[in-house]
C-alpha cells in the first residue's frame, strides 16, 4: 500500500499539516509513504515513520514543478492521495482514494481547514517527529536541567519580525536563567537574530545550528517558547512547549499556534495589518503569565 502526501513549500505549513499526515499514517501502519514538499519543508518529514521517498520539488516558471512532479509520481499506484496544496495534479494520478485540501484564505484555523477536509472532528493537532539520535544531539547543545527560555525572533519577512530590543528586555523580565536563540539556516535568519543574541550573550545560539528534527527535540527541552509567526513557533507548538505567537501583520486566527499549551498576543490594530512595533513588553508579559503563570516558577 503506498500513500502520496504533497504537502508545502514552508515549514510552518508542513507542520500544521502533520496532524492529519499522522492521523492517516497511524490509520495506515504499514503503508509506504512519500512526500512531496519544497525544500524549507523537508526537514519536517525527515523522521516520518513509514518514510520510503521524499520528494523535494521547487518552484519553476509556467508552473514546470508540477510537471516534473507528477512524472516522478505518476507510474507508482497509489491508494490514497493526500493533496494539501489543491493542486490540479492530484487528479491526473492513478488512485484509489483522494483527499484534496483546497487552498484560498478563508475562515479558521488552518490545521482545522485541513482536518475538517481529511474528514477528521475534532481536528488533530500537528505533531512532531524525532528519533534518539535528534534528542541526544539537543541533550548535548542543551544540557543539564531547569527553565528553559526560547526565543524565535526570526521570520521569513521583516513585517513579521517584533523588535530585538524587545525581546532582549522580554528576556530580562522573564528572568529565566537559561536562555537559547533559535533560527533557521542562512544570512538572513542570523542576521535577523544578531542584535537579539548580542544582547543576550549568555544565551545558546541554535541559529542555523541544527536540522528541523534536533531542532524539534531542543524546543521540547525549553520551559516556554517565545516567537515570531514562523515555522519554529509552529514546530514548538507541535513539539508539547508552552508556546506564545507575536503577530502583527498575519492573521493569527489563522495562523496560531496550535498545541496542547499555545496561545498567541497580537499588536494593535486591523488583524494582520498592525505593525509589530506596536506590540508592547507588558503586554507580552501578561500573555506569558496568562500561559504559564510566574515565568520564574517554571
Amino acid at each position: 500500500m503506498r500513500i502520496l502526501f504533497i504537502t508545502s513549500s514552508r515549514l510552518g505549513d508542513a507542520v500544521i499539516s502533520s496532524g492529519a499526515i499522522e492521523r492517516i499514517r497511524l490509520a495506515h501502519p504499514a503503508a509506504r509513504l512519500t512526500v512531496a514538499c519544497g525544500a524549507a519543508a523537508a526537514g519536517a518529514f525527515a523522521r516520518l515513520p513509514g518514510l520510503e521517498r521524499l520528494i523535494v520539488f521547487e518552484k519553476r516558471r509556467l508552473d514546470r514543478h508540477w510537471l516534473s512532479l507528477w512524472w516522478q509520481v505518476v507510474r507508482a499506484p497509489w491508494h490514497l492521495v493526500v493533496d494539501f496544496r489543491g493542486s490540479a495534479l492530484s487528479y491526473g494520478l492513478p488512485a484509489r482514494q483522494r483527499m484534496i485540501v483546497r487552498g484560498g484564505r478563508r475562515p479558521g484555523r488552518r490545521y482545522a481547514q485541513i482536518g475538517a477536509a481529511c474528514g477528521f472532528d475534532p481536528p488533530p493537532l500537528p505533531v512532531v517527529w524525532t528519533a534518539a539520535a535528534d534528542q541526544a544531539r539537543a541533550t548535548a547543545l542543551i544540557p543539564g536541567a531547569g527553565p528553559m527560555l526560547g526565543l524565535g525572533p526570526t521570520a521569513n519577512w521583516g513585517g513579521k519580525i517584533w523588535p530585538a530590543a524587545r525581546f532582549i528586555e522580554l528576556a530580562h523580565r522573564l528572568a529565566f536563567a537559561r536562555i537559547a536563540v533559535f533560527g533557521g539556516p542562512g544570512e538572513a535568519e542570523r542576521a535577523a537574530a544578531a542584535a537579539v543574541l548580542a544582547g543576550l550573550p549568555g544565551a545558546i545560539d541554535l541559529v542555523g545550528a541544527v536540522s528541523v528534527a534536533e531542532a524539534a527535540a531542543a524546543l521540547a527541552r525549553c520551559s516556554l517558547f517565545v516567537g515570531n509567526d514562523s515555522g519554529l513557533m509552529h514546530l514548538a507548538a507541535a513539539a508539547g512547549v508552552p508556546t506564545l505567537g507575536l503577530f502583527g501583520r498575519s492573521r493569527a486566527s489563522e495562523y496560531a499556534p496550535a498545541g496542547v499549551r499555545a496561545a498567541f498576543v497580537a499588536a494593535p490594530g486591523p488583524e494582520g495589518e498592525a505593525a509589530m512595533d506596536l506590540l508592547m513588553v507588558d503586554d507580552v508579559v501578561a500573555s506569558v503569565r496568562a500561559l504559564i503563570g510566574d515565568p520564574v516558577a517554571a
